[in-house]
């Protein structure tokens, strides 16, 4: 039987602040949260992004669904209630990323509007930037750039998003790429643009 913890004692006023740590880096913290389908074009967005902000100075930090179930959250599987965890976890790792003053580019199919409300939740309105990688199920079929279209049409893989498991797009995202008309480096550039001016330190 688990119990909850009685012994925890938060040490969260007594360490280095979220504005000292931002003014030390010169950069405003935030996460970028990118959702789409797989082979949308997320990550590699993604690397496009964290590369051009390291030539502007600014850190960052990508968390990518494929590297995250290779760690912290191995033991999830792909069931609702292992998705809806592992974005909880996400979400939480996310925070503390914010709160050491790192911009966060989160790469995660996140396919359900609940699923993604949850993670804004817990990070934080005001530091939830939601990026809408569209390209439909036919285009990423046709990229099948890791061969899970060809494993799910096979019946190899079960609840694969936009088969036989839903995505739900974003109502109000805050920007939308579609990677289908826009080449990396166009929505890379297009996603800095639209930042920019919420990492930049006054």
């Amino acid at each position: 039987m688990t119990t909850k913890a009685t012994n925890i004692h938060p040490v969260f006023d007594r360490i280095i602040g979220r504005n000292e740590k931002e003014q030390f880096l010169n950069q405003k913290a935030c996460v970028i949260w990118m959702t789409g389908l797989s082979g949308s074009g997320k990550t590699t967005i993604a690397i496009g992004l964290e590369k051009e902000l390291k030539k502007r100075g600014f850190l960052t930090q990508i968390l990518d669904g494929d590297n995250i179930r290779t760690g912290i959250n191995k033991n999830l599987g792909f069931s609702e209630e292992d998705r809806t965890e592992n974005i909880r976890r996400i979400a939480e790792v996310s925070k503390l990323f914010v709160n050491c003053g790192i911009i966060t580019i989160n790469c995660f199919v996140s396919p359900t509007l609940d699923i993604r409300e949850q993670a804004k939740e817990i990070i934080g309105e005001s530091d939830f930037r939601e990026i809408y990688v569209n390209a439909s199920y036919q285009e990423c079929e046709k990229r099948d750039v890791k061969g899970l279209y060809k494993k799910a049409r096979n019946g190899e893989i079960k609840n694969f998003t936009g088969l036989d498991a839903p995505f739900e797009a974003p109502d109000n995202a805050f920007l939308e790429i579609k990677t289908a008309e826009m080449s990396i480096e166009e929505s890379v550039n297009y996603l800095i643009d639209a930042i920019l001016s919420d990492i930049k330190q006054a």
